[in-house]
């Protein structure tokens, strides 16, 4: 199962508490105070793990809390700090506050951590409060509490591809057919339910990640079908192969269907439109007047897209874009 989102409580360690005591010692009758102070509560700290895929753990367990600090002893004997708490999530993990939605973090890279919760300070034990004046002070402080508070995690995948279009038309197959990834695939709509990631190696150590992003539809910014909860994926990819399925284009034009994909786009985040897209026209194969892949190309070309047309089935146009994907990882390496 796939879950990107999760809501989960956590709590800091509270401070010890500091210690009243008095030295006692044999032939030593003026002592003096000896009450330690507190130790520290743990912090809950959020890392991120690039060996998990999804935050499927916190739909079982959503409170987490940290180890308290130690009181005082006598002796001036300072309690013992607890242990900070680690909650691992996937890479790509955003942290919020679920109170006011202010982003705490922006998890992109293994090992990045974010203290969501500090632990308390140990209160100060009488020791700590001998004075000139007061030799034998008889108070000590309690430990502080530890923060707590309710945090959203939002998961986002990171992929340098990202593969959008209309349920159906053949994202799943394109994946499982450039990469290594076996989606489910069956003939009916929104198939996918859950984002898939797959790896397509030109070379030892040069690979792109790709991420087929379920089955939009109109409507999918306003909440609409699947859409909507797989918007955000998009957000993360440097480059979107757009997928239009061409056997159908007596039921839905393909120029009107890429239109409509990117209006979903652009009302979810402008942003989005500034990716460089790559326009392929699947399902050739069934095709019967060829004349419609010319009318697609020339369209898109003025547009400023690159156009191509594949068929996933006989694996036609298929070493073409495969030669596109070796360039834009050429250039993405360029950049770096």
């Amino acid at each position: 199962m796939f879950i990107d989102k999760a809501k989960i409580y956590v709590k800091a360690g509270d401070g010890g508490n500091g210690c009243v005591a008095f030295h006692r010692e044999k032939f030593v009758p003026m002592g003096g105070p000896s009450g330690g102070n507190g130790g520290k509560g743990g912090d809950v700290i959020i890392v991120a793990d690039s060996k998990l895929q999804t935050l499927m753990d916190f739909k079982y367990k959503r409170h987490y809390k940290a180890e308290k600090g130690q009181n005082g002893q006598g002796g001036n004997k300072t309690g013992k700090d607890g242990k900070d708490l680690y909650i691992k999530v996937p890479v790509g993990t955003v942290v919020k506050d679920a109170q006011t939605g202010e982003i705490l973090a922006d998890l992109v890279e293994e090992g990045q951590s974010v203290i969501v919760a500090k632990g308390g300070k140990g209160g100060k034990g009488n020791a700590a409060f001998k004075t000139a004046t007061n030799q034998a002070p008889t108070n000590a402080e309690p430990g502080e509490k530890g923060e707590e508070r309710w945090i959203e995690l939002e998961l986002k995948l990171i992929a340098d591809v990202g593969i959008i279009g209309f349920p159906n038309a053949g994202k799943s197959t394109l994946i499982s057919v450039l990469s290594k990834a076996r989606p489910k695939i069956a003939d009916y709509p929104f198939t996918t339910l859950t984002p898939v990631l797959g790896v397509i190696e030109f070379d030892i150590g040069d690979y792109l990640i790709l991420a087929d992003i379920p089955g939009l539809i109109e409507g999918a910014s306003k909440g609409a079908g699947l859409g909507h909860e797989f918007l955000r994926h998009i957000e993360r990819t440097k480059y979107l192969i757009h997928l239009i399925d061409v056997s159908d284009f007596r039921e839905r034009d393909p120029i009107e269907a890429f239109k409509i994909i990117n209006k979903e786009l652009k009302e979810y985040s402008p942003k989005l439109l500034k990716k460089p897209q790559i326009v392929v026209a699947n399902k050739i194969d069934a095709l019967s007047d060829k004349s419609l892949i010319d009318k697609l190309k020339d369209y898109f070309t003025k547009e400023g897209y690159k156009f191509f047309a594949v068929s996933l089935i006989t694996k036609e146009g298929l070493d073409e874009l495969i030669n596109e994907l070796r360039k834009i990882k050429e250039s993405m390496l360029s950049k770096v």
